[in-house]
């Protein structure tokens, strides 16, 4: 995670951007003359959360001959969105960044192209949801609730770490959250406490919620960045919430681009209140240069670019063979038992949930 993903939007850059070793010798292919044709371009069609090391994409470019061109789309919903208003006809060659919250709303509407890529069985059979190989698992993250560290010790008072935890009056007026219908983290957040309490025990869940005084926003920024008071954006901008969702991932974050570092995360992850997102990438149908999207699909899921990705995107990789650097080990947490959901149950019910949690919770 948008993943997703995710914690990624912290350093992303928006609008387009082509990536790669245009311009050096090795870029130009193993002749390496400076009046060799340049590489052709294969467009990467993503939300803005997507980076990637400028050394990992020149490999790429070295490898295949082609140049990475990235078009930023706005979040997942958006991104997504404006590939089904132009299917057949896309923006780019592959799709990156549909997670498991929109994935059936992709795939309904038939915007990839079938692709099984090379060095799949690295993944485990669990992450991939699509039998029929229209879209490549790439990184997995969890949504989760992140917490102040310094407010819940300044009151000694315990942090919660369960669902159940945050209707308490003890965390009364603390959370924020995002609205599901705008955000990524939102939606599988709300995803969570329906599978966690179930199709008829969530409403009730969301009531208690409301009633302990839960805070809304429309976006993932606003929430971290203003809203809440343990992140770096959140101090300067004096959030009185506590308790945000967030990632998994957001503590590493928040140490890597403290200045100076701290030897511990100021802010930590409440562990029982996580959901389990999985982002793709596909191939699109009526790619311009298939052969292209194809090979760039193959290198997400290398070890170089699984390896490079965590503190590009601060997401997890999925290949059995990539490993995670040590500031997620160090002031990471790993999820043991995430809540989960299978995407024909989102796909069957997503849409009537955001209704239902919008007339519960904003009305």
């Amino acid at each position: 995670m948008n993943t997703k993903k995710a914690a990624a939007a912290l350093v992303a850059a928006l609008g387009v951007a082509t990536l790669g070793a245009c311009g050096t010798d090795d870029a130009r292919g193993a002749a390496g003359k400076s009046d060799s044709p340049a590489p052709k371009t294969v467009t990467l069609v993503s939300h803005d959360s997507f980076n990637a090391s400028k050394e990992v994409l020149a490999e790429f470019t070295k490898q295949t001959g082609f140049t990475i061109k990235v078009l930023k789309s706005g979040d997942a919903g958006e991104a997504v969105n404006k590939e089904i208003l132009t299917k057949g006809s896309p923006q780019g060659d592959v799709f990156f960044g549909v997670d498991n919250t929109l994935l059936s709303r992709a795939l309904d509407n038939g915007i990839f192209t079938p692709y099984e890529a090379k060095g799949l069985d690295r993944i485990p059979a669990a992450l991939r949801l699509d039998k029929e190989h229209r879209v490549t698992p790439i990184d997995s993250g969890d949504i989760c609730v992140n917490y102040d560290k310094q407010y819940f010790a300044d009151r000694k008072l315990a942090p919660p770490q369960s669902f159940d935890d945050l209707a308490k009056p003890a965390y009364k007026d603390l959370l924020v959250v995002e609205n599901p219908e705008r955000s990524s983290p939102g939606l599988g957040f709300l995803l969570g406490t329906a599978a966690k309490y179930g199709d008829a025990g969530w409403p009730d869940y969301w009531k208690k919620l409301k009633a302990n005084g839960v805070k809304t926003v429309d976006s993932w920024e606003l929430a971290y960045n203003q809203e809440f008071s343990g992140s770096a954006g959140g101090k300067k901008a004096k959030g009185d919430r506590p308790l945000v969702v967030s990632y998994a991932s957001s503590p590493p974050v928040e140490v890597l681009y403290a200045e100076p570092q701290p030897k511990v995360a100021p802010t930590g992850v409440s562990t029982g209140t996580c959901f389990r997102q999985t982002e793709f990438a596909g191939l699109l149908n009526g790619a311009k240069n298939p052969e292209g999207g194809k090979a760039l699909i193959d290198f997400l899921i290398s070890k170089k670019f699984q390896d490079d990705m965590p503190l590009q995107m601060f997401v997890n990789p999925v290949t059995d063979d990539a490993a995670l650097p040590e500031l997620f080990t160090k002031h990471g947490v790993v999820v043991d038992k995430p809540e989960t959901m299978a995407p024909e149950k989102i796909a069957a019910n997503r849409e009537q949930w955001i209704r239902q949690w919008t007339s519960l919770v904003l009305k």
